[in-house]
Formats: structure tokens, C-alpha cells, sequence
């Protein structure tokens, strides 16, 4: 037997804004938002407990300081990294510097970080989307 992980726990100053932009980053949609004012996405149709965690974005007064301890790495399903690392730039993420210095072959991810500064990473290699 082993455990699964099927929610991931992100501290946020405005846990309905963030979780809408990560919902658009990732082709999520909102499940629930709970009285104390946690937001839940998961994938479209995805009832709770499925196959793909969900993120809950957990309402805090004040961002989380210093360096993260857990990222997200993200890769694209339907496009190159240059062009989701472009997508990415529009709906708002901001590159981060954590000394990782610039692309070459050994080092092929973007650091970046989403609206209220938590960092994720854009991998290099493209993965088939999940089907529901």
C-alpha cells in the first residue's frame, strides 16, 4: 500500500484571485470555496479524490516569508515551453532569479513566480494532457 497526494495546500493573501489564476494557468475550473474561505480547483469534472490532486488555496493575513520549501513544476501539454513560457508571461507569472543562471543543456527550466510571489517551475519537455 502507499498514499496518495490528492491536494496540494497553498497559503494566500486572496485564495479567490490566486486559485483563478492558477485555474487558468493549468485549464482548472473552481470546485468549492468553504466557509472559512479555502478555494478548491481540480480539473474540469474531476470528482473530489480523482487521479489529478487539486490545489486549495488557504486564506492567510500575510504572505509567506523567505524562500519557498515546495514548488510546482509545470509542463506544456500543446505547445513548446518558449510559447507556454509565453502564455504564462501574459496571464501574469514574473521570471525569478534563485541563482539558477540561464538556460543551457544541463539547465533547461524557467523559475518563475505566480501573483503573490509563490515560485513554480516550467519544464522543458512536453507531456500528453490527462483525459477525463
Amino acid at each position: 500500500m502507499a498514499a496518495r497526494i490528492t491536494a496540494v495546500a497553498v497559503d494566500s493573501t486572496d485564495p479567490a484571485a490566486l486559485a483563478q489564476w492558477w485555474a487558468d494557468v493549468l485549464g482548472y475550473e473552481v470546485q468549492d470555496t468553504d466557509d472559512d474561505g479555502v478555494v478548491t480547483i481540480g480539473p474540469p469534472g474531476q470528482e473530489a479524490k480523482g487521479p489529478q490532486p487539486v490545489l486549495d488555496f488557504v486564506p492567510v493575513p500575510d504572505p509567506t516569508p523567505g524562500k519557498l520549501r515546495l514548488h510546482l513544476d509545470l509542463n506544456a501539454t500543446d505547445r513548446s515551453q518558449a510559447e507556454e513560457l509565453d502564455r504564462l508571461l501574459a496571464l501574469g507569472a514574473t521570471p525569478v532569479d534563485v541563482g539558477q543562471g540561464p538556460l543551457t543543456d544541463e539547465m533547461t527550466w524557467h523559475v518563475l513566480a505566480d501573483p503573490e510571489g509563490n515560485e513554480f517551475c516550467l519544464l522543458a519537455s512536453t507531456v500528453a494532457p490527462l483525459r477525463g
